[in-house]
């Protein structure tokens, strides 16, 4: 399954800073965690924003590293 839109909601926003939940359905966490996965909506992402995922094996929190060039994240550490 590919990136779905409809899955993806703001939690919270403040000084430019967004907490993203994001439904990944029966995407692994893994895929999610790919890069560009989040790129048909890297024009709502900033460096620096967070995603909670939610996967069928469980959760994750990333951390948006780069928009450029497509959406990249790291999980936090």
């Amino acid at each position: 399954m590919d990136f779905a839109i409809r899955n993806l909601s703001v939690l919270a926003y403040a000084q430019g800073f967004t907490l993203w939940h994001y439904r990944a359905g029966s995407v692994g966490l893994g895929g999610v965690a790919q890069k560009g996965f989040f790129n048909d909506a890297a024009d709502m992402f900033a460096t620096g924003d967070m995603v909670l995922i939610s996967a069928a094996e469980g959760g994750r929190v990333l951390f948006v590293t780069a928009t450029e060039g497509g959406v990249a994240t790291a999980p936090l550490a």
